[in-house]
């Protein structure tokens, strides 16, 4: 039988010195060479083990500052389904409400950024041409759960009340509410998940470290008339969020 890689050895001793109350959630480890020292390896194994521990929820990451225990935290439930577009509002705050959470979110939009090749593709528009842009980073309980980056074609949205999502008097309302506002009928949305590693910028907004595993969804909305209208680049965390898709059934 081959020994047991040495970084899941130090992963088994960070959760046992955990389960043994030797640090308590919210306490900053020590540094990797002092772990490393004290348990005879260098500092990339450590790194390696903590990764591990916070892709499992174990650990937490915070940029520039350290790694730390990780306050007990229930994951949060994330439903992907355009069923759950109502005139209420917004999907995540029926979701947040029904798990009685917080909810909140911080935005930024851009007008008329040029279209990068894959977004353009994606919109069924040429390279280039202006688009509406907005990033968003969705908290529950304060906590970042969720990051999106939208992009609406400049000629859907260009010129009525609705081209800044977060603006104006159908901010935040979602993009089947606001479109449906200007005329334009949303008749499906078809999303593609993939896992991959988190980016360093993407680990830093939602609290974790560049080696943990988050869900990516590339999603499209289509009007009734087969016309891509907005597409999203979607990043939740594997350890803090749980994703069902509910598939409506028409009778």
């Amino acid at each position: 039988m081959s020994e047991q890689p040495p970084y899941l050895r130090i992963a088994d001793e960070l959760r046992q010195r955990i389960a043994e109350h030797v640090w308590e959630p919210g306490d900053r480890l020590p540094s990797r060479a002092q772990i490393g020292q004290e348990c005879g390896v260098g500092e990339n194994v450590v790194r390696r083990a903590q990764e591990l521990l916070i892709s499992q929820g174990v650990l937490e990451g915070r940029a520039g500052s350290g790694t730390y225990v990780a306050e007990p935290r229930e994951r949060v439930r994330v439903v992907r389904s355009s069923a759950r577009e109502q005139p209420s509002g917004s999907p995540f705050r029926q979701d947040m409400k029904a798990l009685r959470r917080q909810s909140d979110w911080e935005s930024r939009t851009d007008a008329r950024v040029p279209a990068p090749a894959e977004i353009a593709t994606r919109l069924g528009i040429a390279e280039g041409e202006p688009c509406v842009r907005t990033t968003y980073e969705f908290l529950a309980d304060g906590k970042p759960v969720q990051l999106s980056t939208s992009w609406e074609p400049y000629a859907v949205t260009g010129g009525t009340l609705v081209v800044l999502p977060e603006g104006g008097p159908h901010a935040g309302a979602g993009v089947v509410n606001r479109m449906a506002e200007i005329g334009v009928t949303i008749s499906h949305a078809v999303e593609q998940p993939e896992p991959r590693h988190a980016t360093a910028e993407e680990a830093s907004l939602l609290g974790i470290q560049k080696a943990a595993l988050v869900t990516h969804i590339r999603r499209t909305y289509y009007s009734d008339d087969g016309r891509p209208v907005e597409t999203a680049d979607i990043v939740v965390p594997a350890a803090h969020c749980e994703i069902v898709y509910e598939i409506p059934i028409n009778r």
